[in-house]
């Protein structure tokens, strides 16, 4: 029975990278490869089946219609993401494709479209580091999802282009397919937060939008981005995002597997992954250079250029459709990029710590959304992280003492709150060049509201540091957590919900203290 092989190398060399802390699909190929060898050196016939061949498709359909679920035109509408990911796609392809012309002896065609492959970043590996590290909602964590959400459609149309498909003429339909919203925002309403949740976006990404489009002689891959761009405004796209991860990812691992078992790479394959691999810090260098042109400060620029310092899998996808011959040397470049991308990204901030007076000297005279205040004024009360938790403390404090700022990292959320009559400025607590210039000659007590621990405990520190001597109060889920925040120079770090309960146990007393008294003054009351 192949899909027990299968999934037996799949899971045990994913497992053996996840603990070197590499992403597991860079095992998933390696399962592939190890297969194809297997099959070679022992004459056990491992070959791909149809069956594999169809859940690498559904795979990457799911891939496609999770991606569409965050393109919101506000994370894309920006400078920065436009012109930066334009002009890196543009600048990779004009030095690329000639020296792969000249130096491969390729045809043009051919060049042109190994550039563009390489021209892309990893949306997986650049999301998971950066959920890992819980900065996919701070500024530099939202300008390399939208640079790969943009790279994510031009391959697209490269794939469109490539498949030279003759659409039908019932392809004019999709021109009415916004008319659908409401009934697919009902539909999802509907549908609660379980099974019923992944079946309708399994319906939408493999049947309505798949198979739809293709019946119509569109790209599925296309109609599977589309729906999911049609969900993308609502408010639960991301709760069905989520819900579909696991089955995206357990399909996805089919298309690395196919792409390993259909051969072991040869030498030409290895030598063209080792001159990828050798050119990648340019990647990273202009993705730099071109976020500081459009006014981002070193740190944010800095930040989501090393993010975004690797090869994509959808250069894979793009090469499955037009360049099936070039899909082992690019599974192999991919693999080695990530080998390379996961453990500096892991160290980003010390990175950055260790080179920002250099890197700082590239930065423009201009202002731009992600500059920080340097002086609190008259503030009296600091909320850093304005999430439910930070709001509410807000919300109640202001009552009482109107001297009261907030600080978010996410541009987005910061907007929204000054929208809504809240004093709140964008600010990245992990950022040291914040801390340095930062004023506060009437600041009194601080809370710690932020997700991130690491967020914590550099703002207890460097606060301390700053010389602050009023009051900092944390809250976290885990004790051990508190432990640490507190040796960081907090005053308190309370468990999220252990104050929960207190909560509802002190409103719980005011009912019935309140009924105490009414029944004092009215013995007949109930």
């Amino acid at each position: 029975m192949p899909e027990a092989i299968w999934i037996t190398f799949a899971f045990g060399l994913g497992l053996i990278v996840k603990a070197i802390g590499l992403p597991p699909l860079v095992g998933y190929l390696a399962a592939g490869f190890a297969l194809s060898g297997l099959a070679a050196t022992t004459g056990i016939e491992i070959e791909e089946t149809a069956a594999l061949k169809h859940i690498a498709h559904l795979g990457v359909l799911l891939l496609l219609f999770t991606v569409g679920l965050k393109l919101k035109l506000r994370s894309i509408i920006s400078p920065e993401v436009i012109g930066g990911s334009l002009l890196h796609f543009g600048i990779t392809c004009a030095v690329f494709a000639p020296g792969l012309y000249l130096m491969m002896d390729l045809t043009w065609s051919t060049a042109l479209l190994l550039a563009i492959a390489l021209s892309f970043s990893s949306t997986v590996l650049a999301a998971k580091v950066l959920e890992s590290k819980r900065e996919l909602r701070a500024f530099h964590g939202r300008v390399a999802i939208g640079i790969l959400i943009m790279q994510d459609l031009i391959a697209l149309v490269v794939m469109s282009v490539a498949a030279g498909k003759s659409p039908s003429q019932w392809a004019l339909l999709v021109f009415g397919l916004p008319l659908l919203r409401p009934l697919l925002f009902r539909l999802l309403d509907a549908s609660g937060h379980d099974e019923l949740l992944v079946l309708l976006g399994l319906l939408l990404a493999l049947v309505v939008g798949g198979l739809g489009f293709e019946a119509a002689g569109l790209s599925s891959e296309l109609g599977a981005l589309v729906f999911g761009a049609m969900l993308a405004s609502h408010p639960r796209s991301q709760e069905l995002a989520k819900s579909l991860w696991s089955v995206k990812e357990v399909f996805l691992v089919g298309f690395f597997l196919q792409i390993g078992i259909g051969g072991l790479p040869d030498q030409q394959a290895v030598i063209f992954a080792v001159i990828a691999a050798v050119v990648l810090p340019l990647k990273g260098i202009l993705f730099f250079f071109l976020l500081v042109l459009f006014r981002l400060r070193a740190r944010s620029s800095f930040l989501t250029s090393l993010s975004l310092t690797n090869y994509s899998e959808f250069g894979l996808i793009v090469a499955s459709v037009a360049l099936p011959e070039w899909l082992i040397p690019l599974a192999i470049t991919v693999s080695l990029s990530f080998v390379i991308s996961a453990p500096l990204n892991r160290f980003a901030h010390g990175l950055y710590e260790r080179y920002n007076r250099s890197l700082i000297g590239y930065e423009r005279h201009k202002r731009h959304p992600d500059e920080q205040p340097i002086s609190l004024g008259d503030t009296r009360i600091l909320v850093m992280g304005m999430g439910r938790t930070g709001t509410a403390a807000y919300d109640w404090l202001h009552a009482k003492d109107n001297r009261i700022m907030g600080l978010d990292s996410d541009p987005a959320k910061t907007a929204t709150h000054q929208a809504e009559g809240r004093n709140v400025v964008f600010a990245d607590a992990e950022d040291n060049t914040f801390w340095e210039g930062l004023h506060m000659p009437d600041l009194q007590s601080v809370i710690l509201a932020m997700n991130d621990i690491e967020g914590k405990l550099i703002a207890a520190r460097m606060l301390r540091m700053l010389g602050f001597t009023g009051r900092i109060v944390a809250h976290t889920m885990f004790q051990d957590e508190a432990k640490k925040i507190r040796e960081a120079g907090a005053d308190e770090a309370y468990l999220t919900m252990s104050e929960t309960g207190v909560a509802l146990a002190s409103h719980l007393q005011e009912h019935l203290a309140r009924n105490h008294a009414d029944h004092a003054r009215d013995p007949g009351h109930v």
